[in-house]
């Protein structure tokens, strides 16, 4: 993926950034939001510590860093002590870790909870917590959901003034989201479509970083407050396999799956999507209206209209040599 210029590098020069020369560090910050929001962070002139269990993922950075702007370290988030040699000398931290393992309370509520905490002692300025649209401490369905929002309860009371962003699914040229149905279309000559009727509000990953970066620029006006960040757009999952299909230039049969075989193929192993994952998608991802949006953090949502076509290319038969119809 091509690296636009800093949008900060040719903005006002006489007023200095916010962010330049901070210390920004980022739990979970090596994965495909975490490597999007060090790119925004990067060109407001942050300093970055990318901390995860796999650092080296995000090794891709290091061209787009200044002398010194980028550093790593192996984290272990359920790890209290990790967490807190993490966040020394921190001015600012974001929490980005999720997971649909087994590891969900200890990794995206406890964890949360003790990388606030370590920012609250070390005195940062501000704390965003990504958390997802839905989330429910009270939920007893989706431990997704649940821990989520014990996340987020467990962050609030540690660092009051922490933003927390509710994001929609996240979608990015590089996702496993969009990338992951494109493949099946490519590949099958029919496909069989899961919660059909399952509504998704999709946000475009640089909007969401955009947005974090915005919320940790300025604590004082963001802090302590939830935002909902969701696309312009209101789509189905049957919307969206036809919106891939047509971006590739192919007709596969789109089969709606019952929700009870669903249900049964959540739950078998191997599959690649588990139960937690199948209750989600079921109840949709759309914003409630309850929080402020994207907007009141200075974005304008862009929709997935705006770049599926570009991205099918490469799943097209013959790339972008294939003969769209009219």
């Amino acid at each position: 993926m091509g690296i636009a210029p800093g949008r900060w590098q040719y903005s006002n020069m006489a007023q200095r950034n916010p962010l330049e020369d901070k210390l920004v560090v980022m739990i979970g910050g090596s994965g495909f939001i975490g490597t999007h929001v060090a790119q925004d962070l990067l060109d407001r002139g942050a300093r970055l510590r990318i901390c995860s269990r796999h650092p080296e993922k995000a090794f891709k950075l290091k061209p787009l860093a200044n002398l010194g702007q980028l550093q790593f370290a192996r984290c272990n988030a359920a790890s209290k002590d990790s967490l807190a040699a993490c966040i020394k000398g921190a001015d600012a931290v974001v929490y980005l870790v999720g997971t649909f393992g087994k590891d969900q309370k200890a990794l995206q509520a406890e964890g949360a909870g003790h990388a606030a905490a370590a920012a609250q002692a070390e005195g940062a300025d501000a704390f965003v917590y990504l958390s997802s649209i839905g989330a429910d401490a009270a939920d007893e369905e989706s431990g997704y959901a649940s821990t989520k929002g014990m996340g987020e309860e467990a962050v609030l009371g540690a660092f009051p003034k922490a933003t927390v962003l509710r994001p929609s699914v996240v979608f990015g040229e590089d996702d496993d989201f969009i990338n992951m149905f494109a493949g099946l279309i490519q590949a099958l000559p029919a496909v069989p479509v899961f919660g059909p009727d399952a509504k998704l509000q999709p946000v475009w990953v640089d909007d969401v970083a955009e947005a974090l970066g915005n919320a940790l620029a300025d604590p004082g006006k963001h802090g302590g407050k939830t935002y909902e960040l969701a696309g312009p757009e209101v789509l189905t999952m049957m919307d969206l396999h036809e919106r891939i299909a047509a971006g590739q230039g192919r007709n596969p049969g789109l089969i709606p799956v019952p929700d009870v075989l669903s249900g049964i193929f959540a739950a078998l192993p191997g599959t690649p999507m588990n139960a937690d994952q199948w209750r989600l998608l079921k109840r949709g991802s759309v914003a409630s209206g309850d929080y402020p949006t994207a907007e009141k953090l200075g974005v304008s949502p862009k929709p997935l209209s705006l770049f599926l076509d570009k991205w099918m290319v490469r799943y097209r038969k013959h790339g972008r040599f294939t003969v769209q119809s009219a």
